[in-house]
């Protein structure tokens, strides 16, 4: 018969196997730090407003860019996965009521329809994850700014989208001065955090609580002719979810470092013109930043 002390010991061996020690060092990983506790109030903040301010008339003229912006990448979603399929890309329009269209000929319908959400609320994510340091925040400005080109390009003919553009680039300019960005930073965490939201909003009016004959997911049933429309906005709902999730999750597990550290180092990673560091770091949270916001971002590229 085993004694008790063997039974202990064979119990600590099982606690201590490798499946242990990974859920261990992930919840370590996750716990987040004061500096990623401040960013999490932040982006809780923002979601209460942001839902406020959607609902209340002529307060919702505050967000309006930012609803217009995120259409922008609905339709900007649409248009690289056309691109990706051969598709021919004729336009980009966006239109006051908060709507946009895509034209395009060729392609694959079943890719190019449902990548209007699906990549918005993935590249809503990758905004949330940047926006837990400043220096991933700036590249993923850049990588935005890379977007907004195309989008240029593709909606030449489209004045509101180039006031759009041109108005999102001269603020987050603006915010890239503020405080060595750390404004840039609470910037591109609020884009992030309205393209996830616009995207589960726009899922449940347009496709869950009234059926819309023009949506994507009512497009998409069309074409596959399995499941209804709602069944489509249902699970691109859950996808829109789990990116909002995950984009969480990968901030807190990637960008560690506090207030402190993310402010020396963006003093000396693409600095603001005329400070005193004007070198690139070499630090491994600079790379740490530079390897997530550019994977994330090609990512979204893709």
């Amino acid at each position: 018969m085993p004694t008790l002390d063997a039974l202990n010991t064979w119990n600590d061996t099982l606690s201590s196997g490798p499946e242990h020690l990974f859920i261990r060092d992930f919840k370590t990983q996750i716990t987040p730090n004061v500096t990623q506790r401040n960013t999490l109030i932040v982006a809780g903040i923002y979601i209460v407003v942001i839902f406020i301010l959607w609902h209340v008339p002529y307060l919702n003229v505050i967000i309006y860019p930012f609803k217009l912006l995120t259409v922008g990448f609905h339709e900007m979603s649409h248009a690289i996965v056309g691109v990706l399929t051969c598709a021919r890309i004729h336009s980009i329009e966006l239109d006051p009521d908060e709507g946009g269209a895509t034209r395009m000929s060729g392609g694959i319908p079943w890719l190019t329809l449902p990548a209007g959400y699906l990549g918005s609320s993935f590249i809503g994510a990758c905004l949330i994850a940047c926006g837990f340091n400043t220096n991933a925040s700036k590249i993923a400005s850049l990588v935005l700014a890379v977007f907004f080109l195309f989008t240029l390009w593709w909606a030449r003919r489209n004045i509101l989208t180039w006031v759009l553009i041109l108005a999102m680039s001269g603020l987050v300019i603006l915010f890239w001065f503020v405080a060595q960005g750390v404004a840039l930073r609470y910037l591109v965490l609020f884009i992030g955090v309205m393209s996830c939201m616009y995207v589960l909003w726009d899922v449940i009016d347009d496709t869950l609580a009234r059926k819309v004959h023009t949506s994507d997911a009512s497009a998409f049933a069309d074409i596959c002719g399995c499941c209804p429309s709602r069944v489509w906005g249902f699970i691109w709902l859950i996808q829109a979810f789990i990116f909002f999730a995950l984009g969480v999750i990968v901030g807190l597990v990637s960008f560690k470092q506090t207030a402190e550290q993310q402010k020396d180092d963006a003093s000396r990673f693409l600095p603001v013109p005329g400070s005193k560091s004007g070198a690139l770091s070499t630090s491994p949270d600079i790379f740490l930043s530079i390897v997530v916001a550019s994977v994330l971002g090609a990512l979204g590229a893709l």
